[in-house]
């Protein structure tokens, strides 16, 4: 009888994961006993982080973005189709172009976050993302032609990808300002939901001071509920009013509404325990990556390290021994701190982050990881 694993979504977990598996599982694929099937609705792979840097005019969207086909094992069953249904008790998923439907024995679900701007009135019109290739394209327009003004960066939606990217960027526009001899010229303004710059306080701690520093001026606790475009205003639910020239927002995100209608988990999260990282409310089903509720950021050295947890726990379960491997909480993550300059983090669920003194080195070091990413997705790295 042969074991089916099906993989949903092709972003760094899902892709880590499939080639991890293959090489694992490579007796078993090849004799026919395992089949590993991975469901991507795009044909290309992305690499999130590079949005970034587009819009300071330092990469290019093709940057990002490499054929899936190109970075996943011959011995895995690629499919670029959507899953339109989850059912987890038939152990079926239903595809939009099918034909059919698809059964597994185990699924893992890695589907990631997408971004929600509609949830908040006016942000669509009103303001610019780096967490598409649409958004950094805009912002990056509207920050070439600026010589003066305000530039706001408003941290709304939460939890959301890379949790240190809203400090990067007000690091780097500052650096980036200065270099051009604008900076006195245009004031930066950072808002973020509760009454610190970061969700981690350790993080919070160590970024203040350098926003005072710099004269990056701070607003906490400015949950921003409205925008009006044609003002140029950021209104939050507590009432303070911000004035911008160019809005930079990090928008509410969520999962996929496929996991949510299948009972998985709020929001297209899923809810997961955060040691073996199985889902609460399905048997054979795990999640990872941005998908899953563990409580650590939403960031692709997370769902790289929680891929081979997965991996593990599966072979053993195809292979009739008891899955032992659990996630430790590992996370770390380049910071940068300017154009030309970096920090780093590393921590996990018993240990909290202590960011290194941002240097050159680290800077050079996370963009050197940067161009050997695509390693890492073909499981190499």
């Amino acid at each position: 009888m042969t074991d089916r694993i099906a993989i949903l979504g092709g972003g760094t977990g899902g892709a880590v994961l499939a080639n991890n598996l293959a090489e694992r599982l490579r007796p078993e694929i090849d004799a026919g006993d395992v089949e590993v099937t991975l469901i991507n609705d795009d044909p290309d792979h992305v690499y999130k982080p590079i949005w970034l840097y587009v819009p300071f005019g330092k990469r290019e969207p093709a940057d990002a973005r490499r054929p899936l086909q190109s970075l996943v094992d011959d011995r895995i069953d690629l499919r670029i189709d959507r899953v339109t249904r989850i059912d987890t008790d038939g152990k079926r998923l239903e595809l939009r172009d099918g034909p059919g439907s698809l059964a597994y024995d185990y699924l893992v679900v890695a589907t990631g976050s997408t971004l929600a701007p509609t949830e908040i009135p006016g942000l669509e019109e009103g303001g610019h993302d780096y967490y598409s290739e649409s958004g950094s394209l805009a912002l990056r327009d509207d920050l070439l032609s600026m010589t003066e003004g305000h530039l706001v960066l408003s941290v709304i939606g939460t939890p959301h990808m890379c949790p240190a990217a809203p400090l990067e960027f007000v690091f780097m526009a500052d650096d980036w300002l200065r270099e051009r001899g604008l900076r006195e010229d245009v004031d930066i303004t950072y808002t973020y939901p509760i009454q610190r710059v970061h969700g981690n306080p350790h993080i919070a701690e160590w970024a203040e001071p350098i926003m005072d520093e710099r004269g990056i001026d701070v607003e906490t606790f400015f949950n921003a509920d409205a925008i009006d475009p044609e003002a140029g205003t950021v209104t939050s639910m507590e009432g303070t009013e911000i004035d911008y020239d160019v809005l930079a927002a990090i928008p509410p995100h969520r999962g996929v509404d496929v996991v949510e209608e299948a009972g998985l988990g709020d929001r297209g999260w899923v809810d997961v325990n955060k040691h073996t990282l199985e889902a609460d409310e399905a048997e054979d089903v795990y999640a990872l990556g941005d998908a899953a509720t563990t409580g650590v950021p939403k960031a692709g050295s997370v769902a790289h390290y929680q891929a081979g947890v997965v991996a593990q726990r599966l072979e053993s379960e195809i292979r009739g021994r008891p899955a032992t491997e659990t996630y430790d909480g590992k996370t770390l993550c380049f910071i940068e701190t300017g154009m030309d300059s970096a920090s780093y983090v590393e921590f996990d669920y018993e240990n909290p982050p202590s960011p290194a003194p941002p240097s050159e080195k680290l800077h050079w070091s996370k963009l050197a990881y940067n161009e050997s990413y695509w390693l890492t997705a073909r499981g190499l790295l």
